[in-house]
């Protein structure tokens, strides 16, 4: 095992199980948590789902904050913790933010948030409906107190994920441009700020892709960068347009530490597609989508929290260094 994680923290507790004897390395470079999913559609009195959700560590445990559709089937976030990281105690009620600034405008929805942590705290963007769909940004120190700042972007965007550390110093961002509706196409973008107030620099960092079917008609960052001594190791969902809709799935990028949005390479197979009943049924069928990532630097494992057909969440592992081999060896 080469320990390629940099910047990481030792993460002795991250939920972990060993890849089942019957499973073959050449053909699943990740493997599922037996007991997924790890969080039920109805964990909280009022959800209807919980998924598309993000997972951090906090203190002896875990922390996050989750996507939960309720029985109206309004969307909004909720804040947890966890001792293990695979048993969640998920708030009934959403977070009631802190405005930064009283004149803040207030959000028609929240949903698929990220979480990580910079410098002194916590940070939390999302997708957050503002006259359309644009991105949401907080922050915290403890998850139960949450302060919500101004919105990055105008509308139309989703899919914002922020990098854990300033680049060539500038706070830095991944999000992905869209329409109102169930976006047709889409390409992920990276943006800088002097002060997470003013974003601009915004740079082109991938496209879909003709020659890869899961991810030919649009894609959008998942959990937060990863820094590696190999580059940015950015998760990222793909959508395919089947005659049955949209099937979503993800694989796996490398970015370059200092110019983000220049890929190293990008996987051309998938490395996770909806293949269990729980990704295949659900309110929204054939979707797998990474929202968080944990790591251990001392063993190099990663365990990925990712949405289960709109309705649960489920639980992947992996080794970091087999992954970002992988990506470099089957790249597009």
């Amino acid at each position: 095992m080469k320990n390629l994680l940099v910047n990481a923290a030792s993460l002795p507790n991250i939920p972990w199980e060993e890849r089942p004897k019957n499973s073959d390395p050449a053909k699943e470079l990740m493997w599922r948590y037996s007991k997924n999913p790890v969080i039920p559609r109805n964990l909280t009195r009022y959800s209807n789902s919980i998924f598309n959700s993000a997972v951090v560590p906090f203190k002896d445990g875990f922390a996050g904050v989750f996507r939960c559709d309720d029985t109206a089937r309004r969307m909004n976030i909720h804040a947890g913790k966890s001792k293990d990281g695979l048993n969640w105690i998920i708030k009934d009620d959403p977070i009631q933010f802190v405005k930064t600034d009283p004149d803040l405008p207030d959000s028609e929805y929240k949903y698929d948030p990220r979480v990580v942590f910079i410098e002194d705290r916590w940070y939390v963007i999302w997708c957050n409906g503002y006259h359309g769909p644009c991105i949401g940004l907080a922050y915290t120190f403890d998850f139960e107190t949450f302060h919500q700042m101004e919105n990055p972007t105008l509308v139309y965007n989703r899919n914002g994920a922020l990098f854990p550390r300033k680049i060539n110093g500038k706070y830095a961002m991944l999000s992905r441009p869209s329409d109102s509706g169930h976006t047709p196409f889409g390409d992920i973008f990276y943006s800088e700020s002097p002060d997470f107030v003013y974003w601009g620099k915004h740079r082109h960092v991938m496209s879909r892709s003709s020659v890869s079917g899961w991810q030919s008609t649009k894609i959008g960052a998942g959990p937060c960068p990863i820094e590696t001594s190999e580059g940015w190791l950015l998760f990222y969902h793909g959508v395919l347009t089947s005659c049955n809709g949209f099937v979503y799935s993800f694989g796996g990028a490398l970015l370059d530490l200092e110019k983000p949005w220049k890929v190293i390479a990008r996987s051309c197979p998938y490395i996770i597609n909806p293949r269990e009943l729980y990704e295949l049924a659900g309110d929204v069928p054939n979707v797998a989508f990474p929202c968080a990532a944990l790591t251990d630097k001392d063993t190099g494992r990663i365990a990925i929290y990712y949405g289960c057909a709109d309705t649960v969440t489920g639980l992947v592992f992996g080794q970091v260094d087999e992954i970002v081999d992988w990506i470099k060896k089957n790249s597009l």
